[in-house]
């Protein structure tokens, strides 16, 4: 029978494995390969399976058909210690490996890819850009809020600027010890349910990009303003909202990093976050995945089982070869950046080939279970709708596309004309 596993337990144990993990590393060469995991990193891929098991499963369908994610799989997350995997424990966190919450984020993603990005957002994106650039005064004041209780957004898409990010109309204005803030973000993930907003916005349009400056907005904060949940395609369950911001007044301790410097941040912290969609998308593909083998194996065709049929072994063969590869890219993209090694082009390269391959994979899912498929009983039609998202958000795979264009011609010295 599962069991989840005890969350001071599973902290003590964290605490003792990190221990040896230490003097191994020192005093060993050893490379394991890419799909090993070192005890800490099995224990919490293992936490976030079960959890998905027992507590999100059972909800899935309903929260997709409602379009709303139910309050007890938020307050999970937060119980489990998912929100703050690598946050220092001094604040309420895991002080986990990056490579566990890639981990969490795929796990999760296997039963339902919309709590999946909650998870994802608040870890790689709004939880990342703290613990970089927040002075020790704003880590103090919304570190532990984060990982106890309050969900995080991360407010950078316009109407009119999604992939030009940058071309952002936000303004704020300086007006003695505070900015007033004015405009509008667009597809804001975890917006329904955040308390903690990082919003993006220029503060003098005369330097261009190098006037967007981050702040840390609080929901009740007078002005801030949500507008209707969008009514999408895929990760229904995962609320999408505009924010709306009228003559909101905060102060210029919130700040996050420098003035001026915002621009530099949201590349780097985006950077990390693709990693994260890759995983996302790593968990849908392979849930589609281990959803259709055993149907196919069960529904039987012309006196025989149509896993059996020739044509059917080669798609899951070849499917379950390009997940492999895909797994093998986000999971070195994760090892690089908890080394920190440079890490743009693979973390391009594991966000590109995961979502392609997720979408290829539930299609075909749909594909080998035939009408079946075509319904919402069957889980693989919500893995088809849900793949979509993940060729468009956080850098479409055109823009991935050129990032590694770009990062190539850099290796060969190569400039743009």
């Amino acid at each position: 029978m599962v069991r989840s596993l005890n969350w001071q337990t599973f902290k003590a144990a964290l605490l003792l494995n990190r221990t040896a993990r230490a003097i191994k590393q020192q005093y060993s060469s050893y490379h394991a390969p890419l799909t090993t995991f070192s005890e800490e990193e099995q224990l919490m891929k293992d936490a976030a399976a079960n959890f998905a098991r027992q507590k999100i499963q059972p909800l899935v369908k309903e929260m997709d058909e409602n379009s709303h994610m139910d309050a007890s799989v938020i307050q999970g997350l937060f119980k489990q210690g998912f929100m703050g995997i690598e946050v220092n424990p001094k604040y309420g966190g895991t002080g986990a490996s990056f490579i566990s919450a890639i981990l969490a984020i795929e796990e999760l993603a296997k039963v339902d890819p919309s709590v999946s990005v909650l998870c994802d957002v608040q870890n790689t994106l709004v939880n990342e850009y703290f613990k970089r650039y927040a002075s020790v005064a704003l880590q103090d004041k919304y570190l532990p809020q984060l990982v106890k209780k309050a969900v995080g957004s991360y407010c950078l898409s316009e109407p009119s600027c999604g992939s030009d990010a940058f071309a952002l109309k936000t303004s704020a204005k300086k007006q003695g010890e505070y900015y007033i803030l004015n405009g509008q973000k667009a597809w804001i993930t975890n917006a329904e349910h955040a308390s903690v907003f990082i919003v993006m916005a220029n503060c003098d349009f005369s330097q261009g990009y190098k006037g967007i400056t981050s702040f840390v907005v609080d929901r009740d904060t007078p002005g801030l303003e949500l507008g209707k949940k969008e009514n999408k395609l895929g990760i229904r369950a995962s609320s999408t909202c505009s924010v709306y911001l009228q003559d909101v007044k905060v102060h210029e301790s919130q700040v996050i990093g420098q003035v001026g410097k915002g621009y530099k941040y949201a590349i780097e912290v985006l950077n990390v976050g693709r990693i994260g969609i890759g995983a996302q998308m790593l968990g849908l593909a392979k849930g589609a995945l281990d959803t259709t083998i055993p149907y196919i194996h069960e529904r039987k065709a012309f006196g025989k089982k149509i896993a059996d049929f020739q044509a059917m072994m080669h798609i899951r063969a070849q499917l379950a070869t390009e997940i492999e590869a895909a797994s093998l890219l986000v999971y070195n993209a994760a090892r690089l950046k908890d080394s920190g090694k440079p890490f743009v082009k693979e973390a391009a390269m594991a966000k590109y080939y995961a979502s392609e391959v997720a979408t290829k994979v539930a299609g075909r899912c749909v594909e080998m279970v035939g009408g079946a498929g075509f319904t919402k009983d069957f889980p693989v039609e919500k893995f088809y709708r849900d793949s979509k998202i993940g060729q468009i958000y956080e850098g479409t795979s055109f823009i991935q596309l050129n990032t590694i264009a770009d990062c190539m011609d850099r290796e060969f010295g190569v400039s743009k004309n």
